[in-house]
């Protein structure tokens, strides 16, 4: 996939003033917190989580100055504990958030010597959770070169992995409508986007009327709203974090 909308174009995309936002049903992070990661669906829910959501845990290694390797098999050794634990009693409801959780578990891992190296240790050779290869940008932006404290690499990294996931989604729907070639250019007018072309050139090109490709944009906008927001109910507990949340992520990507 390409470059995802940062920047000015999360102000754009997500329309933080617009109102409205999907309902918030069960999501993966509230049935970990309900059964507590006791049931088989818990256990499910927080291995698609740690799945999603492994680069910002691998990105403050790194700049904690981890060389890959050993950085990913932490990673792992991390998964391994939380899989395995009855437990999450620890994290009240109400304030349970997913990235908060992980990059306290992971600090806390990190401090715990014994237990950390038995973990890579049992963890060594194998993958308890398919992690995605790197691609060769994110090697060189995670380098510990970067200025960036390890918290702040953690959350930015986050937050674009939030944002990466809603535009696969996003693209997958296209796709799956048959209007792969129409998602490719609309996303041609986000801002700063490489190649960008204007709604006239798109309309040239798809053979539609520039207004038309205004209501498609219109449409496109609407709908990754709608994704983003359930993507952030995933890992919050409540649907009243979901706003702050967002709140945040721009934040986050505007520093």
């Amino acid at each position: 996939m390409s470059s995802v909308p940062i920047d000015d174009q999360v102000t754009s995309l997500t329309g933080i003033g617009v109102n409205g936002g999907a309902a918030f049903t069960t999501t993966h992070w509230s049935v970990v917190l309900e059964a507590q990661g006791e049931s088989p669906a818990a256990k499910e829910a927080l291995e698609k989580l740690c799945r999603t959501y492994w680069r910002p845990i691998f990105a403050f290694l790194r700049r904690q100055g981890f060389p890959p390797e050993q950085a990913e098999d932490i990673t792992q050794g991390l998964f391994a504990q939380l899989l395995e634990r009855k437990r999450l009693s620890a994290i009240r409801k109400e304030k349970g958030r997913l990235r908060s959780f992980l990059l306290g578990a992971l600090k806390y891992f990190l401090a715990d010597e014994q237990r950390r190296a038995m973990a890579i240790k049992r963890g060594k050779g194998q993958r308890l959770i398919p992690l995605e290869e790197l691609r060769v940008d994110e090697r060189i932006d995670i380098e510990p070169s970067d200025p960036m404290t390890a918290e702040m690499i953690y959350e930015r990294r986050w937050a674009l992995t939030v944002l990466e996931r809603v535009l696969s989604r996003l693209k997958d729907e296209y796709s799956a409508a048959g209007n792969a070639t129409l998602f490719d250019s609309l996303k041609e007018l986000l801002p700063d986007e490489p190649g960008a072309a204007s709604q006239g050139e798109i309309a040239a090109r798809l053979r539609m009327t520039e207004n038309a490709v205004r209501q498609a944009f219109y449409r496109f906008r609407q709908r990754y709203q709608s994704l983003l927001r359930e993507e952030i109910a995933h890992t919050v507990a409540t649907p009243g974090d979901i706003e702050d949340e967002l709140r945040h992520l721009i934040a986050v990507l505007e520093a």
